[in-house]
């Protein structure tokens, strides 16, 4: 794939035509190209054919890469320089006079990219280069690389300054060798946030362009093109099938859904599909995500789209599963447009008594009796023909009363709907989700057909470890040689930290986050008594606001002020969190004590599903950091009874046996 606009020599480059240079780059624009960009590439152009002859003479010649596209963001980074074995990422401000923080944040953001995500960027030297074209004259720049990790700090200078800052650069690291060609032809893996997969699938990139291809982990178009073959062949043969997805914590179950669902979004079509997820924080901001890039599509496109037409036109194949649900009640036998549904997080959905108190309660329906999945599968079987249901499963992320997991739907199928054709994960048989009796009963009338494709191994959250959510297992299940084993083998690439401070918890939070990495606090919904940290989980707050403002809004995640529970941080995922850990969850002996604090006290949780439910909030809470995290067990107080420092030491001393290191 070719992922520059266009690609030559400085040489090359120094004897083309401005207007040929600008013909190019127009001609590979998505857009229509307006008057400020052709007047912005005009600049660029200029600008580099008065720099480049310096430079060339001094350090040699290298390549130059225009409209260097960064799939995961849905961006172009203005010009790449490959001089003498460094990466410069050029970012221009035509008409600036400033260095806004957000523009930082941008070239900041591009050679994150290559770092983590271009094969033959992972050890290079990478410099990102904020050019403002009408500021004040800059000092020599500082080059410094602040992590470790050969990605630079932001220079930040005025257009004359860009041949000093890069010999600063050279001349920090004057033994870098880099091969442009080889480097040009390293493959590009990412591994985009929910939120940055959706809004490129909506825009049109393929799940190829968007995912990894390791060797030894299931590739996320492997999955898909098995689903896309079982959707096909039951659209062909006419009849129904049902299929599981099973994956790890981060491992792209969500990503899966949205790629059919994108690509099938045209009612008319007979593979038009829908994309059903019950998680309301997810479904919202989802929505707003793609109005906004929608809107700024268009924007760029020379076209104006309110984002209220932009949201009704996402809701159409992104909706609430209940939304769904109330459609299907409105007319009991008039199937779906949709052939393909798709369902996120299926484990979450409510079981026979929840469904029926909802209904009676919220809904007025006296004496339903279906649970939630049973009555979704009746909505897709009202077709006369052929329908496909698609269940994208976590195990072990069951969190809240009522909820069915996997087992309600294959309960289903098996009593009301025995002539679907059931395809599954074989790693629906593990523990975590209760299924492997009611697969062995299916099974005998030979409609259950197994398929490794439908298991995705590999964490793309944790990108820097893939064995974090194994870790986060092992941890909640007592494993401790296991888990320090883990511990031991990804904790230089994915830091895990202890501490009894706040303070200190955000302070490094904020540390480790460059760019506009995304940090949050995270912490449990039955944490009631953080309070005197000022953290209070039943203190309203908007996880739209919350995941998708930036970092001067006081709303959104980078203030570390609102909290996010299980509830609203399922199935998205943060850069760096910090995991408040409570007294509702403790370490007592060699065991978990559970616990819900009711009017003035801690009172035990004997419930078996209410400790589950639990157990699998921490695992959600444990498996958002994509790059590390911190966990604050607080110290307690010797004068509040409700927070005892024996409720937290023990907590604390075990994750320290886990081996995680003190701040």
């Amino acid at each position: 794939m070719r992922r520059a606009a266009y690609s030559l020599t400085p040489d090359q480059f120094l004897t083309e035509h401005d207007d040929a240079v600008l013909g190019a780059l127009t001609r590979a624009s998505d857009f229509a190209v307006e008057d400020t960009q052709r007047a912005a590439w005009l600049f660029e152009i200029a600008h580099l054919k008065r720099a480049l002859p310096r430079l060339i003479e001094a350090f040699g010649s290298g390549a130059l890469h225009f409209e260097y596209a960064i799939p995961r963001m849905g961006r172009r980074i203005d010009v790449l320089l490959v001089l003498r074995g460094v990466l410069f990422v050029l970012e221009y401000k035509v008409g600036e006079s400033r260095f806004p923080a957000h523009a930082i944040d941008q070239v900041v953001d591009y050679a994150l990219d290559l770092k983590h995500f271009h094969e033959t960027s992972h050890r290079a030297v990478i410099a990102p280069i904020l050019i403002a074209t009408e500021a004040p004259p800059t000092s020599p720049a500082q080059v410094t690389d602040s992590k470790d990790d050969r990605v630079l700090s932001p220079i930040s200078i005025h257009a004359d300054g860009l041949f000093d800052a890069i010999s600063a650069v050279l001349t920090a690291y004057p033994a870098e060798r880099l091969e442009p060609e080889a480097w040009t032809r390293g493959r590009y893996r990412p591994t985009p946030t929910i939120v940055e997969a959706a809004t490129a699938l909506y825009a049109g990139h393929s799940v190829e362009a968007l995912s990894r291809s390791d060797a030894g982990a299931i590739n996320l178009a492997e999955t898909s093109q098995r689903l896309e073959q079982i959707i096909a062949e039951s659209r062909a043969q006419r009849r129904k099938a049902i299929c599981f997805v099973t994956g790890v914590p981060g491992a792209g179950k969500t990503l899966v859904g949205l790629n059919i669902a994108t690509q099938h979004i045209e009612p008319e079509s007979e593979l038009y599909s829908v994309f059903l997820s019950g998680n309301g924080p997810l479904v919202k901001i989802l929505h707003e995500a793609l109005a906004r890039d929608r809107v700024a599509q268009a924007k760029r496109a020379g076209e104006r789209i309110g984002k209220g037409k932009a949201r009704s036109q996402i809701k159409a194949f992104i909706q609430n599963v209940h939304d769904f649900r109330d459609e299907g009640l409105r007319d009991m036998s008039r199937p779906p447009i949709d052939h393909v549904a798709l369902f996120d997080e299926a484990q979450r959905a409510w079981d026979a008594t929840q469904t029926s108190s909802f209904m009676r309660r919220k809904k007025g329906v006296a004496g339903f009796n279906q649970s939630e999945p049973e009555f979704l599968i009746s909505c897709m079987d009202r077709h006369p023909d052929w329908a496909v249901i698609v269940c994208l499963v976590g195990g072990g992320q069951e969190i809240n009363t009522g909820e069915a997991g996997i087992g309600g739907w294959l309960e289903a199928v098996r009593d009301q709907y025995p002539d679907w054709e059931v395809y599954a994960s074989p790693n629906l048989h593990d523990r975590e989700y209760q299924a492997t009796d009611l697969l062995r009963q299916m099974a005998e009338r030979g409609r259950v057909h197994l398929h490794s494709e439908l298991h995705l191994s590999v964490s793309m959250r944790s990108f820097r470890a893939e064995t974090v959510s194994a870790w986060v297992k092992a941890a909640l299940d007592g494993e401790v040689a296991q888990a320090r084993e883990l511990y031991g083998e990804f904790k230089a690439r994915y830091p895990i930290v202890l501490t009894r401070s706040f303070a200190d918890a955000k302070a490094w939070t904020r540390a480790q986050a460059r760019g506009s990495e995304r940090y949050g606090l995270v912490v449990s919904s039955q944490a009631q008594r953080l309070k005197p940290y000022a953290i209070d989980v039943r203190s309203p707050m908007d996880p739209v606001h919350w995941f998708l403002n930036d970092k001067a809004d006081v709303r959104s995640s980078y203030y570390l002020e609102d909290v996010a529970t299980e509830f609203h941080v399922q199935g998205l995922e943060l850069d760096w969190s910090c995991v408040a850990w409570d007294a509702d969850f403790r370490r007592v002996g060699d065991g978990w004590q559970h616990f819900s604090f009711r009017g003035d006290r801690w009172q035990r949780i004997l419930k078996s599903h209410s400790q589950r439910y639990q157990l699998n909030a921490y695992r959600v809470l444990l498996t958002r950091a994509r790059q590390g995290m911190v966990i604050v067990v607080p110290t307690g107080a010797e004068d509040d009874a409700t927070r005892s420092p024996r409720f937290y030491d023990e907590t604390h001393a075990y994750l320290r046996e886990l081996g995680l290191e003190l701040l």
